[in-house]
């Protein structure tokens, strides 16, 4: 704020200048002191001025004076971690999609565009998110890729490429710090990185799923602060006594809030608990909301609606020192949400510095957006395949042996279990025809001068029939297929080459559907309308074709996910998660699991 605008808003917090507007007759929530009044707010260019509870406001003087009715009044909501890119759409179409919902901040970290576009996809999110009638903050990824030596990614982010970033626009700090085993076992990169953060005096976000004990607080002693990863309440409430920030999650495939305001809504509600949306589908923005709904989702697991509302609004803001959001006070920003229940957190009207930029579920004023350079670029670079690519090689010509295996724990959960499973070998080559709970997987590098392929065998994925194949598939995003048929993979592989990146689903040797995401093989060009019907036509397809999760379209985007535990598989091999080991599929020789 410059100095001149500072002295105007000290004259019309005194009465002695004319407000540009006043919202009157609201139901104030503050959330400083918990309490729920009527009161007017003063607004003057892009701050509030002064709030002054109705009973002695008794003269109310503004350009434009806007009566609320009694509706409830809230501060701008908060979303603490969000990846922008799990919703397929641009920042800017993002952006429309929230607003309306009373998101007025995010805190995004772009890990998942920087994974195939290094630098160029941190400064493209950056860019494409400005001018925006909210905040979009940025994290830095701190992990590209996530586990040096187990993936291979677009890019590689050393120490010094993350220290110059902190340095661009809307920056707050370190990305989620995904590798926690680095953290605890001190690995020389992992110890650089955070070092740089800290030394920079910046945030350092954390990742710390199922740690506890011991381990946990040597992570949090290793530079971490915060943790999105919490699953159950008796996790969260370890992480909420030891000082973390509890970024309680609500996405698209994964739903923990419920469970873990089971077990904290019997203790005084923390300041370090906030709430966050982490990766949500465009589908599940328009219908359900933002960290709206997550609220909603908390006040009906039994969380004090007060309460829920400063989880999203001053938690988080304090959480990132953002110092001047996150409650509606004299000289805060006039970020301020109308909402007409505290219950099912419906949003009537959305405020921005002191603007009304959304009503009804609307925007007030279209968003326009120019096409930048990297929008055009191509990420999927594959070798020619062939259909051997696809198929397990045996160390046997016929019979059968045990294969180390991926076991997903449930249908909605990212965790998963190492085992070995009996399968039968034809012809030198595994086949799971004879075993309906098996799939085949299958990571494709798709980045530059990189051709690995590796393949693996996962149970409970639950896909009965046909193939499903992605460009989006964290954290490397490498092409991910799963599959009953090798000739399907096949097919798959050269659709997603010929569109550009996207999602693709074939059965019975024909493409049934194809999402393109040709940014960064992860977004999509086209509004949230659009691409939240495409979606849905494609989760319908996938259900049919047995997947059991949520969210049909993001299961696949987690089977390569090499920073939650047990196993999970990259383009090198299948991956022990806690020991950071890639695991040979046949014992040597493969002697000691024949049958």
């Amino acid at each position: 704020m410059k100095l001149q605008e500072r002295k105007e808003l000290v004259e019309v917090a005194l009465g002695k200048r004319v407000a540009d507007l006043v919202l009157t007759n609201g139901n104030l929530i503050n959330v400083f002191t918990g309490e729920i009044y009527k009161a007017n707010i003063y607004i003057y260019k892009e701050y509030i001025a002064n709030v002054i509870p109705i009973e002695e406001d008794t003269f109310i003087i503004g350009e434009n004076i806007v009566d609320l009715k009694g509706k409830y009044v809230a501060p701008g909501f908060i979303d603490s971690h969000v990846h922008i890119e799990s919703s397929h759409l641009t920042p800017n179409n993002f952006a429309e999609v929230v607003i309306p919902k009373g998101t007025t901040t995010i805190i995004a970290d772009p890990h998942e565009i920087a994974n195939v576009l290094g630098i160029d996809g941190v400064k493209y999110m950056i860019e494409k998110s400005k001018g925006l009638p909210m905040n979009q903050y940025f994290l830095i990824p701190s992990c590209v890729p996530s586990v040096l030596g187990l993936e291979n990614a677009g890019a590689e982010f050393t120490p010094n490429d993350i220290k110059n970033m902190f340095n661009l626009e809307r920056v707050l700090g370190l990305g989620e710090v995904m590798d926690f085993m680095g953290v605890i076992n001190q690995s020389k990169r992992m110890t650089k990185i955070i070092d740089v953060a800290i030394r920079k005096g910046v945030f350092v976000q954390g990742h710390a799923p199922g740690l506890k004990g011991k381990a946990l607080a040597g992570y949090i002693c290793g530079g971490p602060i915060s943790c999105h990863e919490s699953t159950d309440g008796i996790e969260a409430l370890d992480k909420l006594r030891k000082g973390m920030f509890l970024d309680a999650r609500e996405s698209s495939i994964s739903k923990n809030i419920t469970n873990i305001v089971k077990v904290i809504k019997t203790i005084k509600a923390p300041r370090n608990l906030t709430l966050c949306t982490d990766d949500r589908e465009a589908g599940d923005l328009l219908k359900e909301g933002s960290v709206n709904h997550c609220a909603e989702v908390a006040v009906k697991a039994g969380l004090d609606a007060v309460d829920a509302i400063k989880a999203i609004t001053l938690n988080p803001a304090q959480e990132y020192k953002l110092d001047k959001i996150g409650a509606i006070a004299p000289g805060y920003f006039a970020d301020i949400v109308v909402l007409d229940s505290i219950r099912d957190f419906n949003v009537v009207k959305t405020f921005f510095k002191g603007k009304l930029v959304a009503k009804d579920g609307k925007l007030v004023e279209e968003i326009t957006s120019k096409i930048l350079e990297v929008e055009e670029l191509n990420s999927i670079h594959l070798k020619n395949l062939k259909l051997e690519d696809f198929m397990i090689k045996a160390p046997i010509e016929n019979g059968e042996l045990e294969i180390e295996a991926l076991v997903y724990l449930n249908k909605n959960d990212l965790l998963t279990e190492r085992k070995k499973l009996k399968v039968k070998v034809l012809n030198e080559y595994v086949d799971i025809s004879d075993s309906p709970e098996l799939n085949y997987v299958a990571i494709i590098n798709r980045h530059k001068k990189i051709d690995n392929i590796s393949l693996g065998v996962v149970k409970n994925f639950h896909l009965k029939k046909g193939a499903v194949g992605t460009t989006y598939s964290h954290d490397s995003h490498n092409l991910t297929i799963i599959y009953n048929n090798p000739l399907e993979a096949l097919i798959i592989s050269e659709k997603i080459k010929e569109i550009g990146g996207g999602i693709v689903v074939a059965e019975k040797a024909k493409i049934l559907k194809e999402l393109h995401l040709p940014i960064a093989g992860m977004l999509s060009k086209n509004s949230a309308e659009v691409l939240s019907d495409e979606i849905e036509e494609m989760n319908s397809i996938l259900k049919e074709m047995g997947i059991e999760a949520e969210s049909p379209i993001t299961r696949p985007s987690t089977i390569a996910l090499i920073v939650i535990p047990d196993v999970k598989i990259s383009d090198l091999g299948l991956i022990d998660v806690k020991t950071q080991e890639i695991i040979k599929l046949f014992d040597e020789h493969g002697i000691n699991n024949i049958f």
